[in-house]
């Protein structure tokens, strides 16, 4: 299991995620939330609180909450109801979701909204989520209680990373802010090929199976810390241009 963060570099590191969704265009108004666990039960977790734009979010900014408080305490603490409902169910009933990034990002969204749609291998970014992408059909509205908390947990089961939500938007889960944001961003590269692809009207070369599945590992396996040092260049551009994410 990865090790917890400590939780002055998780506050950094889920601001600086944030920051960049909004300059990725991946952010919607005041909706959207990412959150990071700080317990290894998943209970206690970190979480924007209603109100906040991506663009704008601090470190401090970011709300310390816990699972098992009563049904009333999202209002009391600052958060969105649907975020509680919906992140606090898949931080203790999953295991890979140490970190939850959930968008409604325009080219995965758009998708989510074909009719009986199946990611494509039609290049190597559509690669690396082989075999790793868990469908939910049934838009079910808003996460207003906890039961579509629960239910949308048990789609995301062992080797998914990423939930397709139909009429709705992504989850995407990771062991670390890293490699969820590195993952969110690849998502929505690959997604937006698939758009343009499909938008030819033309046949489209899928890559074969096994070569897929080969492609995958290798992104899995690959040689350096690839997430890690992404990210690590993200937030040196953040140092730069607006340190006050740290704050």
């Amino acid at each position: 299991m990865t090790a917890l963060p400590n939780e002055t570099s998780a506050r950094i590191d889920l601001a600086a995620a944030f920051r960049w969704a909004a300059r990725w265009d991946m952010h919607e108004s005041i909706a959207n939330h990412f959150s990071l666990a700080l317990s290894d039960d998943g209970a206690q977790f970190l979480l924007n609180p209603a109100g906040s734009h991506f663009s704008r979010i601090r470190a401090s900014d970011l709300l310390r909450v816990d699972a098992r408080q009563s049904a009333g305490a999202p209002a009391a603490k600052g958060a969105d109801p649907t975020a509680w409902h919906l992140h606090a169910e898949l931080h203790q009933r999953l295991p890979q979701a140490r970190c939850i990034l959930h968008t409604h990002m325009p080219y995965a969204t758009t998708l989510c909204c074909l009719q009986d749609f199946e990611w494509l291998a039609l290049d190597q970014n559509a690669c690396r989520f082989h075999g790793r992408i868990a469908y939910d059909r049934d838009y079910a509205g808003m996460a207003l209680d906890a039961s579509e908390g629960q239910r949308v947990a048990g789609l995301l089961g062992a080797g998914k990373s990423v939930l397709f939500m139909g009429n709705h938007g992504v989850i995407v889960v990771g062991p670390t802010v890293a490699q969820a944001l590195d993952e969110l961003y690849y998502l929505e590269k690959a997604a937006k090929l698939q758009v343009l692809a499909l938008s030819t009207g033309r046949s489209l070369a899928l890559i074969p199976e096994p070569m897929a599945a080969l492609a995958c590992a290798q992104w899995n396996d690959y040689p350096t810390a690839f997430s890690a040092l992404h990210f690590a260049a993200l937030k040196d551009i953040l140092d730069h241009e607006e340190p006050e994410y740290k704050t």
